[in-house]
């Protein structure tokens, strides 16, 4: 690469270098310490990447990558494991769609449960739903995690399969630049995940305290497996198996929400573009000749050639991309535009006019509870793409016209 876009961010006693995609858009301060406490591990190396959405994240700086040598560290995947995007283009047009999108949203929020809590899981298994969890062999296979790790509850895996969940997860129509309409949605693996995150979190530390170690571990959430530990290998299928569950849950729930599309518009086809991809998740990866474990949190992978998708904000654009397989971002991308407010700031802030406002042009939520997840909350998506022009091109520009927030 003959463009450096990237700008250096660690300590000047740095073990090792920060390379942040960062021009233009802002770093908070914690978000910088955060990525400096990994530096300073042994095993995290040869460089830690920082995306242009880059934050402070609990565990781990979301927006971030992190490649280690035989180790992983559970709270830097996080407890969303195998969080992520999934979208595909059909052939309806713009001039398809009602002059109101309201009753169609209403379906989807019918069709798909939102939310957390008993309101967002099946209360009766739809037989798409029982089908697909049938032929994904997820049942056994948590099955066998569940035998060895007592503690971990599974019994949400059917009732959450096909769920959308709450907080920055979304179903949204978009139009793109030719006036193609895409079914974009951000979901991951669900309670069943987000127990075995926390369980496995628990389990580090545990182990970290029993551990005697030559180097400091400035926070407890940097406790880590390592590799020949019992541990690392339960762990190892345990993230698997919620990062399969979370590609399943995204696909029927995209199916389902494709047939309250075909209930409600005219009779289309689905174009031969269509996307699923995790931006939450660990896997073993090479960059130069190196076998590494690459954690991803809050970050896409951008190999060349490979599709992805950066959203925005709901009310502002969002990506479908294609990576250019840079070397020194071991291959990523950003993963979305990345907050600038914490929930709580962004509830004591932005008002409620200023969120309907933002969001006047798509039939959504304009209600006080989504506030944290105004557009206003997030840095600007314009910025964020502008610096990580050298990691993707992009292919297809989405604009919202529907969006359901859990």
């Amino acid at each position: 690469m003959s463009e450096q876009n990237y700008r250096l961010l660690h300590a000047a006693d740095s073990r090792i270098p920060i390379k942040g995609w960062v021009n233009g858009v802002p770093v908070d301060a914690k978000a910088r310490e955060q990525l400096q406490h990994l530096c300073g591990l042994p095993f995290v190396g040869p460089w830690v990447a920082a995306m242009p959405d880059v934050h402070v994240g609990k565990g781990a700086t979301v927006g971030s990558v992190l490649p280690t040598r035989g180790a992983i560290i559970p709270a830097a995947v996080g407890v969303d494991i195998g969080c992520g995007m999934a979208a595909v283009r059909t052939t309806l047009r713009a001039n398809d769609l009602p002059d109101s999108l309201a009753r169609l949203r209403a379906s989807i929020e019918r069709c798909v449960p939102v939310g957390n809590g008993r309101g967002g899981e099946h209360r009766r298994m739809p037989a798409s739903v029982d089908s697909a969890l049938a032929r994904s062999g997820l049942i056994e296979r948590v099955g066998a995690i569940k035998a060895k790790h007592r503690r971990i509850r599974t019994d949400k895996v059917e009732q959450q399969l096909g769920t959308l969940g709450g907080g920055n997860h979304f179903i949204e129509l978009c139009l793109d630049e030719s006036g193609a309409v895409w079914v974009m949605l951000h979901s991951g693996s669900r309670g069943t995940g987000n127990l075995i995150g926390t369980y496995f979190i628990e389990r580090a530390r545990e182990e970290l305290s029993r551990r005697v170690l030559g180097f400091r571990i400035p926070d407890k959430d940097l406790a880590f497996f390592m590799e020949g530990e019992a541990l690392f290998d339960d762990y190892v299928e345990a993230v698997s198996w919620a990062q399969d569950y979370a590609r399943y849950n995204r696909q029927v729930m995209l199916e389902r929400v494709l047939a309250e599309l075909r209930r409600h518009l005219p009779r289309f086809q689905l174009a031969k573009m269509a996307v699923n991809c995790h931006h939450n998740y660990v896997q073993r990866e090479t960059h130069y000749g190196e076998s590494l474990l690459v954690t991803r949190k809050g970050a896409v992978s951008a190999r060349e050639g490979e599709l992805g998708i950066i959203p925005g904000s709901m009310g502002t654009r969002s990506y479908i991309v294609r990576g250019k397989g840079h070397p020194e971002s071991f291959h990523s991308c950003s993963h979305g535009a990345g907050r600038v407010m914490s929930r709580s700031a962004a509830r004591a802030n932005i008002t409620l006019a200023q969120h309907r406002e933002a969001t006047a042009h798509v039939e959504c939520r304009k209600d006080a509870a989504v506030i944290d997840e105004s557009p206003a909350a997030y840095k600007s998506i314009d910025a964020v793409m502008a610096a990580q022009r050298d990691l993707v091109e992009v292919v297809h520009t989405l604009s919202q016209v529907l969006c359901v927030k859990g």
